[in-house]
């Protein structure tokens, strides 16, 4: 989010270094309700149906889960404290502090595989001895962050499960990490995930009244050194949801492959008008002080009215990670100005 480089065009490039993504389809939990377990730790039989329809099963429950970073916050929102040993993808910064996307998890626990897009040690995997591999799947059967080249040895070492995030309102893949929460060992009833949800369902209906009564244009994007991202609200799981509560979004005319996203040249950034800009907030992404250098952007009405706010846009798919992200918009939202 804060260094200035070209970005990928394709789906899982622009989401890996900063931006809206591409094709992804709506998979749905199926079979077992999403997983089954024994009462103990490892006891027992253990079984999961994750997004791609595939039912896990091994000899007792995961003790051992190495998990994208944003699957493991999520996971450790919903309970899942002590079994996640391994992580990879965004999770700390240059200096040393939690990457945004890795929410509350506690980056100091686990060991850490690759903190870059196709940074993945697969030696180092190996050594933890892992039960399950976990991830995001934004594309039909594609592990979202696991490197094409070494794919293959990875998913020898252990079994993996898929939580399907493309092209569904941002709700369902939350659902889904807490039945896999649920099926892992933690407690749905506990009081920080009933709270959680709680608010969650508060500012959903805050932001639904909301926009009832404050009409203004919202657009999400994402910026990098050659081009500026205007997201697609149709298909981006967080966006979906926004729209359903009734956020006035920018739809791009054209998106590129995928449908994800429009890319306009610097030079084209005014394509759309927009009330308040959604701004991507991940660190591969060009944050507004790195962007006084683009003329179109510093012409942006939404930019001269300082209506700008920070989007997540690849969200937590936890209660407790969506909460403040919906009170964020809500807040933007009240606060702006129509300028069209």
């Amino acid at each position: 989010m804060r260094q200035a480089r070209a970005l990928p065009l394709s789906r899982r490039g622009l989401l890996a270094a900063g931006g809206a993504l591409g094709l992804g389809a709506l998979v749905t939990a199926c079979g077992d309700n999403g997983g089954s377990g024994s009462g103990g730790d490892g006891g027992g039989s253990w079984s999961f149906t994750d997004d791609r329809k595939k039912k896990i099963s091994l000899d007792g429950r995961p003790q051992h889960i190495v998990a994208y970073i944003a699957a493991a916050a999520a996971l450790y929102d919903f309970g899942i404290e002590k079994q996640i040993t391994g992580v990879f993808g965004p999770t700390t910064l240059k200096n040393g502090k939690p990457d945004v996307q890795a929410g509350d998890f506690p980056v100091d626990q686990a060991t850490s595989l690759g903190n870059t897009w196709g940074q993945f040690n697969v030696e180092k995997y190996a050594s933890l001895s892992p039960d399950l591999l976990i991830t995001n799947m934004y594309d039909p059967g594609a592990l979202f962050y696991i490197p094409d080249d070494s794919k293959k040895k990875i998913l020898q070492l252990a079994p993996s499960a898929a939580i399907g995030t493309g092209r569904v309102s941002m709700v369902e893949p939350i659902k889904r990490y807490a039945a896999l929460a649920e099926a892992l060992g933690a407690d749905p009833k506990a009081k920080k995930v009933t709270d959680a949800k709680a608010r969650f369902e508060k500012a959903s209906e805050t932001l639904r009244k909301t926009v009832k009564s404050h009409r203004v244009k919202v657009m999400a994007c994402s910026a990098s050194a050659d081009l500026f991202y205007v997201s697609n609200p149709k298909v981006s799981a967080d966006l979906i949801y926004f729209s359903e509560l009734g956020v006035d979004f920018v739809v791009p005319e054209k998106p590129d492959k995928g449908g994800y996203f429009e890319s306009l040249s610097w030079e084209n950034a005014d394509k759309y008008d927009a009330d308040v800009l959604f701004l991507d907030n991940r660190t591969a992404t060009l944050q507004p002080g790195a962007l006084t250098s683009k003329p179109t952007w510093s012409k942006l009405a939404a930019v001269k009215a300082g209506q700008i706010t920070a989007w997540s846009s690849e969200p937590r798919f936890s209660y407790a990670g969506a909460a403040p992200l919906v009170e964020s918009l809500t807040k933007a939202i009240q606060d702006a100005k129509k300028l069209s």
